[in-house]
């Protein structure tokens, strides 16, 4: 291939890679509403409220009766629920929790206004998200950062560190400092998040580690090409469908669920359950995430018990 069959090939490939982007990003936000939501009715008239509900869009929301509204904000408080309807004594109020998602406690307002016919429905957040980021616009731009920034820790290790040891060195320093160092801007600077410092850092080393880790292992074990597999990964597949600025309930399925099986995804969930929600709902993204720090791990030793590749083994452009 000459050097100009090579150009045009390298450009298609970016116009595909283009074309794939604009589908990983704009079809989720495009398609965003209510998909299986947990939502809790109590009171007497909870029955007719969930009926109502079910007569909007039958597979929106998944619907608990609950005792009484008591027991509907501990569902909200313990993340079972995203919100709830209550009619214990007088007209229908709503429960909501913009720290869980500001995206669904805007939809449950606007079905609260809806069903009591007036502009100021009576809305109660439960769980509100942190008031120099009301919107959670701050929390959802937060994800992505990180996600790049552990991509991009992982290719420079990958390219500049020439041993499987070494990296593994290097992606445990780049856990340790770049959790550290984020939680510093989004907790003193920004104000995101509420909560322990060193328990968030923690959090957000652990999402460093796994996603630099995840490109340096897989670039370990099958070279170069493992950094773009990685990197594509989690870029195009684990920030769309992180549901840091929605929630996985508003996504496509299965791409939702999907998303939660990613370092993004995972770290956006786990980040709310320990900030806003004293824990509820952390132990299936902290599972994730192990899983994916795990598996940098074995990759990486793996790589170690390769043998090493000869700068004259990789391939020389003809």
């Amino acid at each position: 291939m000459n050097a100009t069959s090579r150009a045009v090939a390298v450009g298609l490939a970016a116009a595909l890679v283009q074309a794939v982007m604009l589908i990983a990003f704009a079809w989720p936000a495009a398609n965003i509403k209510p998909r299986e939501l947990p939502v809790a009715v109590s009171g007497p008239a909870a029955s007719m409220v969930a009926g109502k509900l079910a007569e909007r869009d039958r597979d929106a929301f998944d619907i608990t009766t609950v005792a009484d509204e008591a027991a509907a904000r501990t569902a909200i408080e313990q993340r079972d629920a995203y919100g709830a309807v209550v009619t214990d004594g007088g007209p229908p109020r709503v429960l909501v929790a913009s720290a869980a998602s500001p995206a669904v406690a805007q939809q449950l307002t606007a079905i609260a206004q809806q069903m009591s016919g007036a502009p100021a429905a009576a809305v109660q957040d439960v769980v509100p998200a942190d008031p120099d980021d009301p919107r959670g616009t701050g929390f959802g731009a937060m994800v992505l950062p990180l996600v790049m920034a552990g991509i991009a820790g992982g290719v420079l290790l990958s390219l500049l560190v020439p041993t499987a040891a070494a990296r593994s060195v290097g992606v445990l320093a780049f856990g340790i400092a770049g959790g550290l160092l984020s939680m510093v801007v989004v907790q003193t600077w920004m104000q995101l998040v509420p909560g322990s410092y060193l328990t968030l850092a923690a959090i957000a080393g652990l999402v460093s580690f796994a996603v630099a880790g995840a490109v340096t292992g897989l670039a370990t074990l099958i070279g170069r090409a493992g950094i773009g597999l990685g990197a594509l990964l989690m870029l195009l597949v684990g920030n769309p469908f992180s549901a840091a600025t929605s929630a996985p309930e508003l996504l496509p399925q299965p791409w939702g669920a999907v998303g939660q099986l990613l370092p993004p995804g995972a770290a956006a969930t786990l980040i709310r359950s320990v900030a806003f929600f004293d824990g509820h709902g952390a132990a299936a993204p902290l599972i994730v995430l192990l899983c994916w720090a795990a598996a940098a791990v074995l990759m990486l030793g793996a790589g170690a018990l390769l043998p090493r590749r000869s700068p004259a083994a990789e391939p020389v452009p003809a």
